[in-house]
């Protein structure tokens, strides 16, 4: 059997720690892969801190004997529901996140009885999640872990941004006061001196940061999910508006089946095609997740949205017709 990428590299974990030493042809033998792959296997296991030194009068790697992996006790759908996660979502967490998020998968797997690890390997390596694009997490590592300390510090920070909104960048000093995941990258939520306001800023955007040596008090009102409330994704305009929108048979089933938002209603018509409500905070991001289903759905309501997508769409038809002609 053809062991998933975690099984394998725990392997390796749990015979070096056994006290044998092994040597890279050994432990090609031992996992059933190339002394390429053992290579790479050996340098993930000491990218997550795992104490193991190279012999060189013997030629085989050994694991320090003070280290060991603590015992866990999980049933099995508990084992492969982590271990899946471990498997597909690391991918999204900023690097030392991720490198903890593996050692907890070895130490989970290290640890299960027998036959539960045997279900777990032959069951992950059918198993997969295909991931949105998002920002490239180690870009904003050494920002995410100075903000994180600054939200649990209650420190103030002071940046230099390059912001999409203002065009250029800008300087401002932000009391930070969440961190969170969010279409497809990290975020700070703060109040803005700039701004004087509470603002939204992208973790990759940062250019430098500075913690200050000035704490703050944040507001006893302040909910992540009441600050995000009723916008589409996560920038609230301050106007809650009525969206009504019909779309074609082509692709009603498919957009009806996804909750979008927690307003949503959706009513199918005699001819097949589904027409969906949403109260919305802003219409924004709305709009351009309307302009990604094309010529397959219509604004109805309000008419403000309609023209908003007809000027955007005939810009488009202006774009695209300019580059037919420079190309014909």
């Amino acid at each position: 059997m053809k062991l998933s990428r975690i099984s394998r590299i725990v392997k390796i974990l749990t015979s070096l720690q056994s006290g044998q030493r092994y040597s890279v042809k050994e432990l090609t033998e031992l996992v059933g892969v190339s002394r390429r792959t053992i290579f790479r296997d050996l340098n993930e296991l000491s990218a997550i801190g795992v104490p193991f030194y190279h012999d060189r009068r013997t030629g085989s790697y050994q694991l320090d004997p003070g280290f060991f992996l603590p015992s866990i006790d999980l049933n099995l759908q508990e084992a492969l529901s982590l271990l899946t996660l471990i498997h597909n979502g690391s991918s999204h967490l900023p690097g030392q996140f991720r490198k903890s998020a593996i050692m907890g998968g070895f130490k989970i797997e290290n640890n299960l009885p027998r036959e539960i690890r045997r279900y777990c390997n032959a069951t992950l390596n059918d198993i997969s999640i295909r991931h949105v694009s998002h920002s490239p997490p180690d870009l904003s590592d050494k920002v995410f872990w100075s903000l994180q300390r600054s939200v649990r510090m209650k420190r103030k920070v002071k940046f230099l941004y390059d912001s999409v909104y203002e065009g250029c960048e800008i300087e401002t000093e932000i009391d930070p006061y969440h961190l969170t995941f969010k279409s497809r990258g990290w975020y700070v939520v703060g109040f803005s001196s700039m701004h004087n306001e509470l603002r939204t800023f992208k973790l990759n955007r940062i250019i430098k940061l500075t913690i200050m040596e000035k704490c703050f008090i944040p507001t006893e009102k302040f909910d992540i999910a009441e600050y995000f409330g009723r916008s589409w994704s996560m920038i609230p305009e301050g106007k809650i508006c009525h969206v009504k929108l019909k779309f074609s048979r082509k692709v009603a089933k498919n957009v009806s089946e996804v909750h979008w938002h927690t307003s949503q209603k959706s009513h199918f018509n005699p001819d097949g095609t589904v027409t969906m409500e949403f109260r919305v905070d802003g219409l924004g991001e709305i709009g351009w997740w309307i302009l990604g289903y094309g010529d397959q759905v219509e604004v109805l309501a309000p008419a403000e949205l309609r023209k908003h997508i007809a000027k955007t769409a005939g810009q488009m038809v202006k774009n695209h017709s300019r580059k037919l002609k420079e190309t014909s």
